[in-house]
């Protein structure tokens, strides 16, 4: 699990103590969450763990003494860890960037993705699904849009999709006008409507920026073109996505907002397992709305469509500009709509490449984080 303190992470484990017969976990992967991952490795007793910081290795280690589970510290050691023999599935749960490296090795190793990090796709779409093919690796979508849209294409049997109808909620600036959300703090962005995220996924959901990594995450996993993507705002959240076919028939996948019931169907798959979670009730439900999304009060979900329409490493450039923008988000640096103008500043500034090596990603996500660095001071 990389990323087992997080949002997706916890949820995860929590698939696992339902299905203690069925799942364990290997090896688990944090960044900062000291206090977290002790208490995770002391439940579940993975064979090692590896704290991200290597300034915080010796609080890890001391905590762990005697118990048997090897402790690590640093991404070497998640790199080498992920192709252990008694790891069968990765979760990749880690957040932004940092997904690809590890991810990439897993492939490399032979190991079963499980996709929560779209960053990963984003910025180097084209390389990684390459070595999944090329390693026979199958590539599970964890996101709930993409799980349900894999979940509605395994009865097409060869009737390829038409058209991909991605759901968002609209966030919770959805119904403020462009002024107000101009105005907006951070603390307002981070109250989402339906969802229960971590910081930096609930701010790019508030920009709209989520449902833009999705789309080029979409293109990848489903081999699709972005002009058969359509996002659309249904804020009930009950619909996560549709599939269209040629004959305009629209299968969707529906369910509460819970990430446990695609997490579990990504680990389980093929098999639908059960799942202690809350069951719709058609007759209360009410009524399901959908609208246009906005590009004018959210305008980075434009900015993504650009981007992957254009391809080569402008998706790069986008996601690593967003990250910065939004820590700097975070911490009352810039407002609200500084973020997609930083944005669009570093995809005009940075060299565009067409067909990207991996070290060429790696170069191009620095590059952008430099250039956002740079417009930030201005």
């Amino acid at each position: 699990m990389l990323g087992s303190t997080g949002s997706i992470g916890t949820q995860a484990l929590d698939v696992i103590r339902q299905h203690p017969d069925l799942f364990e976990a290997a090896l688990l992967v944090a960044n900062n969450s000291v206090q977290k991952l002790i208490e995770q490795a002391q439940e579940f007793r993975p064979a090692a763990v590896v704290i991200g910081n290597q300034d915080k290795y010796q609080e890890v280690a001391a905590a762990l003494c005697g118990t048997g589970i090897a402790v690590l510290a640093g991404m070497d050691a998640v790199c080498e860890r992920v192709c252990a023999p008694d790891v069968d599935v990765v979760l990749a749960a880690m957040v932004g960037f940092s997904g690809l490296r590890p991810t990439l090795a897993a492939i490399e190793a032979g190991k079963t993705i499980a996709l929560a990090n779209k960053e990963t796709l984003v910025a180097a779409g084209s390389l990684v699904m390459k070595a999944a093919r090329q390693h026979r690796v199958p590539v599970l979508p964890v996101d709930s849009e993409h799980s349900a849209i894999f979940q509605c294409l395994q009865g097409a049997g060869d009737n390829r999709l038409c058209k991909i109808h991605l759901t968002a909620s609209g966030g919770p600036f959805r119904t403020w006008s462009r002024e107000r959300i101009a105005a907006a703090r951070a603390s307002d962005a981070l109250k989402h409507p339906n969802w229960d995220m971590g910081a930096k996924i609930t701010i790019d959901s508030a920009t709209m920026m989520n449902k833009g990594l999705e789309v080029i995450e979409a293109t990848w996993l489903f081999d699709a073109a972005p002009g058969d993507i359509r996002v659309v705002v249904h804020p009930q959240s009950i619909i996560h996505s549709m599939v269209e076919f040629a004959d305009g028939a629209v299968i969707a996948q529906m369910g509460h907002p819970d990430m446990r019931q695609p997490i579990q169907y990504a680990l389980g798959y093929p098999a639908r397992l059960t799942l202690n979670n809350r069951k719709l009730d058609f007759a209360s439900l009410g009524t399901l709305t959908f609208e246009e999304p906005d590009v004018q009060r959210f305008p980075c979900l434009e900015l993504a469509f650009k981007a992957i329409s254009r391809g080569g490493n402008l998706p790069c450039i986008l996601n690593a500009a967003n990250e910065a923008a939004v820590a700097a988000y975070l911490r009352s640096a810039i407002r609200f709509y500084d973020i997609p103008d930083i944005i669009a500043a570093c995809m005009a500034q940075v060299p565009f490449l067409q067909s990207p090596a991996v070290e060429d990603i790696f170069e191009t996500h620095a590059a952008a984080l430099q250039a956002a660095s740079q417009i930030l001071n201005r």
